[in-house]
């Protein structure tokens, strides 16, 4: 699986750390990551499909 790096506000990373962990619904950062980007693009999917925007592979 390839890595990246980004720059998250500390804010941000502070509130995505209420969620990991043991007591979080995420075993770590990357997962909670990969699930919020995965739930972006299935949103953006959605709003394509409304708009027709989707390919007929998708």
């Amino acid at each position: 699986m390839p890595k990246i790096s980004v720059e998250i506000p500390q804010e941000l990373l502070d509130d995505l750390d209420d969620h990991v962990g043991d007591e979080g619904k995420f075993v770590n950062r990357s997962d909670a990551i990969r699930a919020s980007i995965r739930k972006t693009l299935d949103v953006l999917d959605d709003i394509d499909a409304r708009h027709g925007r989707l390919d007929d592979d998708e």
